[in-house]
Formats: C-alpha cells, structure tokens, sequence
C-alpha cells in the first residue's frame, strides 16, 4: 500500500490555489454541526480541499428515508452514527486529517469546545433544529469566528454568510420573542428572499412544519457542498470579498438562474414582511 502523501494527496487543487495557499488550507480548522443532507457533503468536499482539522457534530443515525440525499447513507451505514460515519469517510480520504467528533451534537455542555480555535463555522444543522442554530450564531459572532451556510431549497441552493463586524444572526432573521414556527417561517424568507423554489413544489403538503419534515433532493445538497466550499476557501485564504448579510446569493439549477439578494434590516424589510406573508398562505399557518 502506498503511503498517503498531503502533497501529491492535493496537487490537482494547484493552479486554483498557489503551494503556498494549499499549505495554508491545511493548518486551518473548521467547526461543522449537522452530517445529514448538506453537512456529509460539506466535509468530504472541504477534505478533498486539503482542510487539516475539523470538529464535527451530530447525535444522529442513518435511516432509510436517508438514502435519497446523504453522503454517508448506504446499507453499509444504517443504524450507524452519522458522526462516526463521516469521520471514517474523511480519514479515508485523508489519514492525517485531525478530527474531533461530538456525537451527543452540539448543546450547552459542549458548545465552547465545539467552537474552540477553530478559523470558521459551517452550518448544516437540521432545518427544524431551531435552539441549537441560533446559539451557534450567536456564539460564533461573539467569539469573532464567520459563520457561513447554504441551504438546499428545491433544486438549488441559498448561501448567507454571517462576517465579524458585518450584520449578525440575530438582527438579520428577527427571532427574538416568536414562536417555533414563526421561527421556521423567518428563517425560510430569510434564506430565500428570492424564492425562486417555490414556482416549482409540486406537493405541498410535503412541507410539514407539525412533522418537522420536508423534501430535499441530492442534487440541491451537492450544490451546496460545491458553493460552500468556495466560498470557505475565499474566507480562508482572504481571497475578494464574501457576500454576506443582508446580501446572499441564491442559485436554482432547475430555475437556470443566480440571483444576488439584499434585504436591508433582514427580516424587518418591508418586501421580507409580504413574502412571510405568502409562505403563511402557503403552509396554512394564517
């Protein structure tokens, strides 16, 4: 067996990156919470970037219903611990890789080790894990560390990237004070100020805020994965200016469009209130 070498490992990444950047890849650490859907994709695709240490968290197992759209669900997988899973993936992609797995998730307990000396924050939390993203956010902005994440909606994906300094979880989705699925209802509008998705939902009641479920497809995962990706290495390496609240991009591979979306305020634009407005119409939350 050959031995595994970091260089050679990462020489197809040279020319979009210098030697120099790829070397700098590989001493950053980064912070995911949540191995489903978009997180799996998320850590394979940052691996194969050449990213050295990750911590990762998840509480969860692989299940059937899976199968359409994570990473590390197979039959191999089911019953297993996304968590271990994922990091047996990683390490098979890269054995020197240092990895850290939380596999009771993210909670109070742990949140501060979970965040500890890591250079950024990749979001892929349930969508219905509410309490959870909202002290990540929180503590994120606090300790200085950008948060970024990209949602699979439809077949595309809405990227929102939270910078030090720049507009933070908080002010830019207006949770304060509401209820869950006001909670939920702000938090699809504030993802997806364009949405370009919701033309093409062919079952509507596939969306089931009371079940906390909704369809996602691997297509929309994967583009997440891809833009994340960029957009971490552009962080990384200081390399141009991030899009970041109240801006974010949203591509719909289905619609064949990428917008650029800007809602000042967040949630409290006007256009944001109309729009929360339809998506209560829509899931007969009136």
């Amino acid at each position: 067996m050959t031995a595994f070498d970091y260089r050679a490992a990462f020489s197809r990444n040279i020319g979009w990156v210098t030697n120099e950047e790829q070397q700098t890849l590989q001493k950053k650490r980064l912070a995911i919470a949540g191995l489903g859907g978009v997180g799996g994709s998320h850590l394979l695709t940052l691996t194969r970037l050449g990213i050295g240490a990750f911590h990762i968290a998840d509480f969860d197992q692989f299940e059937v219903h899976n199968f359409n759209r994570q990473a590390g669900a197979m039959l191999s997988t089911l019953g297993k611990d996304k968590a271990e899973t994922l990091a047996a993936m990683a390490r098979d992609i890269n054995p020197d890789l240092s990895l850290k797995v939380f596999d009771q998730g993210v909670n109070d307990d742990n949140l501060d080790a979970f965040l500890d000396g890591v250079d950024l924050y990749v979001d892929s939390l349930d969508f219905f894990a509410l309490k959870a993203r909202e002290k990540v956010f929180r503590a994120c902005y606090e300790k200085k560390i950008p948060a970024l994440t990209a949602a699979p909606l439809g077949m595309g994906t809405a990227f929102l990237a939270f910078i030090p300094g720049k507009m933070d979880f908080d002010t830019y989705f207006d949770w304060h004070g509401r209820s869950d699925s006001e909670k939920l209802i702000r938090l699809i509008a504030g993802l997806s100020p364009a949405m370009m998705q919701r033309s093409y939902l062919k079952v509507p009641e596939a969306v089931n805020f009371a079940e906390k479920r909704g369809p996602s497809v691997a297509m929309a995962c994967e583009l997440c994965a891809g833009l994340m990706g960029v957009q971490v290495l552009k962080v990384l390496l200081n390399r141009g200016d991030v899009v970041a609240a109240p801006w974010g991009l949203h591509f719909d591979a289905y619609q064949q469009k990428l917008k650029k979306t800007w809602r000042p305020f967040g949630n409290k634009n006007p256009i944001q209130r109309i729009l929360m407005a339809l998506i209560r119409r829509q899931l007969n939350l009136e």
